[in-house]
């Protein structure tokens, strides 16, 4: 069975793109996607985020969702506005993300990877999933016979398939897409039989694929898949899979709603034990790994921990995700479980250090923690030891779109 393979994708026919073309289900409430979607009848967001399309307050794992959902996919296929590809073809996404330095660009290719490369750990994890978040995913499969939300793969280094890559996106684009926050989503169909096959013996060569973002989508294929014993296209599920040098991890951030009965200078006294404390005129956005800004109301301070306090060897415990639980969130503030913990939030570096001050200035918390981003050669590191990632560890910018190819389970 190869790693992966082209497949005959659902698509948005010609001109549709615009109107279809959604955020992935995840980063959007009902509320958010009910608002995103009115009057915009194609747009994905009606298959899926069904609920919106049924009285408020309906809940979102609900049977009558998923039927929901089958009947918008089935009326859209009904419209002309989606059709399937006649024959198998590889994709090649581009994403275009307006930053502060100017534009980051990454590409990648979408295909069909494979559930057992996935059991084996050749598509290796780094996260915990949620039984009811798998059982959702599940459900959205079965009920449309189709993966529509992709799971984001990351490729070790290979030059031979950035050269493939870079001959696939040459030349007009199939779909251009100018999606919320000012993201580009370009994609090519990839018919050349020749180039298909050159790409397909790439991937085969890699040792391994990294789970970036979608454990629940991998992890619900890989049980759609079992149930129909690996028959036809449920053995594959959808992924786009870019080059580990390309992929963005933006900071996740950390706030907490009081300091465990310290005042703030009791508090900075006891973080002098691990790290080194100083006052900054501005906000801290730190720029190395062990390193860390904590804003506390009106004041922002920068943060090193001990060198020494570093297990290099370990890939896990050395993350300053890591770190800062090890020696501050855990000893100091006395939070243990990140998972189940209501004094603390995690906030996504998308919304930028202004979001920290908001969130404390409010009152709503008493402190925020700016973090250095994850780096991608940590990510591998762990999956490649078979551990997993601390909760909240990594967020991925730019986000890929729903809607833009699907792929049917025959």
């Amino acid at each position: 069975m190869p790693l992966v393979k082209p497949f005959s994708g659902l698509r948005p026919t010609s001109g549709q793109a615009n109107a279809v073309a959604a955020p992935p289900y995840d980063v959007l409430s009902s509320e958010e996607a009910r608002v995103l979607a009115a009057g915009k009848p194609w747009s994905f967001l009606h298959i899926s985020k069904a609920e919106i399309d049924l009285p408020p307050g309906t809940d979102p794992y609900a049977p009558q969702v998923y039927a929901k959902a089958r009947e918008n996919l089935e009326r859209m296929l009904a419209a002309g506005i989606l059709q399937r590809d006649a024959s198998p073809c590889y994709y090649a996404y581009r994403l275009i993300m307006p930053t502060a330095a100017g534009e980051h660009v990454q590409t990648g290719l979408v295909a069909a990877a494979a559930v057992a490369d996935y059991d084996s750990n050749r598509i290796r994890k780094h996260e915990f999933t949620r039984p009811d978040k798998e059982d959702d995913r599940v459900r959205q499969i079965e009920a449309l016979n189709a993966q529509t939300g992709p799971v984001l793969l990351a490729y070790p280094a290979s030059p031979e398939a950035d050269a493939l890559l870079a001959q696939a996106s040459a030349g007009s684009p199939d779909a251009d897409v100018l999606a919320s926050g000012n993201i580009r989503h370009i994609l090519w169909v990839v018919r050349d039989a020749g180039l298909i096959a050159k790409i397909s013996a790439a991937f085969d060569a890699m040792p391994a694929l990294y789970i970036a973002d979608g454990h629940h989508r991998s992890a619900a294929a890989s049980r759609v898949a079992a149930a129909r014993k690996n028959s036809g296209q449920s053995g594959y599920f959808l992924s786009v899979i870019f080059p580990h040098h390309e992929t963005r991890i933006m900071d996740y951030n950390r706030v907490v709603k009081d300091l465990n009965g310290m005042s703030e200078d009791g508090f900075l006294d006891r973080l002098q034990q691990s790290f080194a404390v100083s006052a900054s005129p501005a906000q801290v956005k730190p720029s190395k790994q062990g390193e860390f800004g904590l804003y506390l109301p009106g004041r922002w301070l920068r943060l090193n921990i001990n060198s020494k306090l570093i297990p290099v060897v370990d890939p896990v415990a050395r993350l300053d995700v890591s770190l800062l639980t090890e020696y501050l969130l855990s000893p100091i503030l006395g939070i243990h479980d990140l998972r189940r913990d209501k004094r603390i939030d995690f906030v996504g570096g998308i919304r930028g250090l202004a979001e920290l001050e908001k969130r404390v200035n409010s009152g709503e918390m008493a402190a925020a923690f700016a973090l250095y981003p994850t780096q991608m050669q940590d990510l591998m590191a762990v999956a490649d030891a078979g551990e997993v990632m601390p909760p909240k560890s990594t967020w991925f910018e730019p986000k890929l779109a729903d809607g833009l190819v699907s792929h049917v389970l025959d």
